[in-house]
């Protein structure tokens, strides 16, 4: 199993933007130097706890600091942007990555984004496909394009000089473009089977309950058969609230005291997600009362803490309960200790993943 790294990433607000930018950068790098395979951040503009308002802006300051590690934008929220500037700046990234790049997409699901950038009212999943379809045809096509649809068009007929290169969108650096991953938010996800069966990957995101996690396997299962490709474990990405300490009594105190930054996303996301009348999601069982989704409940089942010896073990019983996966998203949350932040991430890599793989091999 590879380890990779996904941040949204959520802040206290009031905490100066510049230092949770430079921490947030600072994740990246380290990552970059234990190992992780891959790394992600999303991205939202009208949240004053998520600062990061560009994931293509973000991972391009970490184009020249990394070096093994493939860095994804996580994700690039089409219906808020269009899609000649998001196939020309992804494009760009590429080039700058040099092919360590991993596109990944979604329709958004801030509901403040949504309003500011007018789709309130909208249908964002088809405004979501159009424009990934229209991104993808402006690679494989040529200009002047020529693309039409019921929100977006695309032509550069009326100014193109192609004889010195004005009017063509540059193709990305990957043939014929970046990977491209989807983070799937729902349980018995129809998008995850969507993706899949356009030869896109999924990513199951770190808030699922594990039996709706669970659920996304057969869905790949589905979109794998419907694309005519093998549905290979190793391409699923599962993420995971993951606080490691070098002992128990410092991870409980930082995965659930008063400080914590595991409470403070979630106390954020459940307030979200309520007001957005989305806490089915916390639910495992769809019949139990709103009153009964408390933050101590959601961390009870979605944070997984203690030493290394104990998160090795939990991890391989979640992966016991929902079955083989190829990779473990840890999330990133912020450093509101930052020495205990960092040493979270050290642990994880040197010393519980190869307690987990040699479980698995064993």
């Amino acid at each position: 199993m590879d380890l990779s790294f996904f941040t949204m990433p959520i802040h206290p607000v009031g905490k100066p933007v510049a230092q949770s930018i430079k921490e947030d950068r600072e994740a990246f790098i380290l990552a970059d130097q234990l190992g992780y395979k891959e790394g992600y951040c999303g991205e939202h503009t009208t949240d004053l706890a998520e600062v990061i308002t560009s994931t293509v802006a973000f991972m391009a300051s970490l184009a020249y600091e990394t070096k093994n590690i493939r860095l994804g934008t996580g994700t690039v929220n089409l219906p808020n942007s269009h899609p000649a500037r998001i196939a020309a700046e992804v494009a760009m990234l590429d080039h700058m990555l040099e092919g360590r790049l991993n596109f990944g997409i979604s329709p958004g699901g801030l509901m403040s984004d949504a309003e500011v950038f007018g789709n309130l009212e909208k249908d964002r999943n088809a405004m979501f496909v159009e424009c990934i379809d229209m991104v993808l045809d402006i690679w494989n096509g040529e200009a002047p394009y020529n693309l039409k649809g019921e929100y977006y068009e695309v032509s550069t007929e009326r100014t193109m000089m192609p004889e010195i290169g004005q009017g063509s969108i540059i193709k990305p650096y990957q043939d014929p473009h970046p990977p491209i991953v989807g983070t799937a938010v729902a349980p018995f996800s129809a998008g995850v089977t969507a993706m899949a069966a356009r030869g896109w990957e999924p990513i199951t995101a770190n808030f699922l309950m594990p039996q709706w996690a669970k659920s996304h396997w057969p869905k790949y299962v589905e979109g794998c058969e419907q694309g005519g490709r093998v549905a290979d474990p190793v391409n699923w990405r599962v993420a995971k609230n993951i606080c490691v300490a070098d002992d128990m009594k410092t991870a409980e105190r930082y995965a659930r005291g008063e400080n914590s930054p595991y409470v403070l996303y979630y106390r954020q996301l459940l307030t979200k997600l309520k007001a957005g009348g989305r806490l089915n999601l916390f639910k495992e069982d769809q019949s139990m009362p709103d009153s009964d989704v408390t933050l101590d409940y959601v961390l009870d089942k979605l944070v997984i803490y203690g030493d290394s010896a104990s998160v090795a073990d939990q991890v391989l019983e979640f992966r016991d309960y929902i079955g083989d996966f190829g990779q473990l998203v840890y999330a990133g949350h912020d450093w509101t200790d930052y020495d205990l932040g960092r040493r979270s991430m050290i642990l994880m890599a040197e010393e519980v993943m190869p307690r987990v793989n040699d479980a698995i091999k064993g």
